[in-house]
């Protein structure tokens, strides 16, 4: 727990005093959608591993 508790510090701390600020959330946004599509990525990968799928 303490690893996801220093990547979010890392996280939090990279964004402070950036300017403009609609860059920071563009930034932000980018990472959310960066993460989901590894998250969605990994999941079909592992659904075809564990189903038998040919590649």
């Amino acid at each position: 727990m303490g690893t996801l508790t220093h990547f979010r510090n890392l996280y939090v701390e990279a964004f402070d005093n950036c300017k403009p600020e609609i860059l920071v959330v563009t930034l932000k946004i980018y990472s959310v959608f960066c993460a989901i599509m590894l998250f969605m990525g990994i999941y079909a990968f592992t659904y075809r591993a564990v189903n038998g799928f040919e590649f």
